[in-house]
């Protein structure tokens, strides 16, 4: 099931408005490519509503924020709303500082998102967790130990959204607030090359803009996707390679992915 929802990709190519991170913006440009979709990178507020208008899916991400993206995001959001096209949150470090929650709160407030995608700190900043909220430590790791844990918060914050949330991290889990995804891809590898979140939050607008109607499932496709990916690109590192061969070797992946390898590869769990 899950390889028909990379098939869609492949085969209506959405065109994905993202106003992204300008340290990854090209890796998350290059990264719907590969898989098939079509990006376009416009973040200023005189034609963010108008590109999002021609658009099939947008990706808002918090990294690198400053007070003049705030209104071109909003602008997205609601023209994304008004549309009909689903919109992205990837609300980068929203815990660190009161700027990116005030952000975060405000695009929460008057954007309808299909989808949150995150790590677990910036999920449980969004849910307004203290430290321990729920039994997550601090350290805001999410592993097979803090898993339930983890379930419950997402779910809560789901439910008050109305968005899947995709919370990555050792495993991974996409929830809609009833069913989960406990997805057990990718590679430790991963955490050494800057944007792979960023990327992954890109393609998950580019998975549920193909498949309408499905965001758990798409969401869910394109978490496995990323990891599956991370997995095959570290067994195609030579002992010469680092971090630099390695980012490339996850877009070749994700460029040579069929839907047959993602649907054998693909491993998780439904709670």
């Amino acid at each position: 099931m899950l390889g028909s929802l990379l098939q869609a990709v492949r085969q209506t190519h959405p065109l994905i408005h993202c106003i992204t991170n300008y340290v990854t913006i090209n890796d998350c440009a290059n990264i719907l490519l590969a898989a098939g979709a079509s990006p376009i990178m416009a973040d200023a507020v005189e034609e963010a509503a108008a590109v999002t208008a021609r658009s099939q899916g947008l990706t808002l991400n918090l990294g690198t924020l400053h007070a003049e993206r705030i209104p071109a995001m909003l602008a997205s959001g609601r023209q994304a709303n008004a549309s009909g096209i689903p919109a992205v949150l990837d609300p980068v470090g929203a815990g660190v500082s009161a700027f990116r929650a005030g952000a975060a709160r405000q695009l929460l407030e008057a954007v309808q998102f299909a989808v949150i995608r995150g790590n677990l700190s910036e999920i449980r900043a969004l849910a307004d967790a203290g430290s321990h909220a729920c039994g997550v430590d601090a350290g805001d790791s999410l592993t097979p130990q803090t898993l339930d844990a983890c379930l419950e918060l997402a779910g809560q914050l789901s439910r008050r959204t109305g968005a899947v949330v995709a919370v990555t991290g050792e495993t991974d889990l996409v929830t809609d607030g009833e069913t989960a995804y406990c997805i057990h891809n990718g590679h430790p590898m991963m955490r050494s090359v800057t944007g792979t979140g960023c990327q992954l939050s890109c393609l998950t607008a580019a998975f549920v803009a193909a498949s309408p109607g499905q965001p758990l499932q798409a969401a869910a496709a394109a978490v496995c996707a990323m990891g599956l990916c991370g997995e095959t690109a570290y067994a195609r590192l030579s002992p010469a390679d680092g971090n630099a061969a390695y980012r490339d070797k996850i877009l070749d992946a994700v460029y040579r992915l069929t839907p047959a390898r993602l649907e054998e590869g693909a491993r998780y769990e439904l709670r």
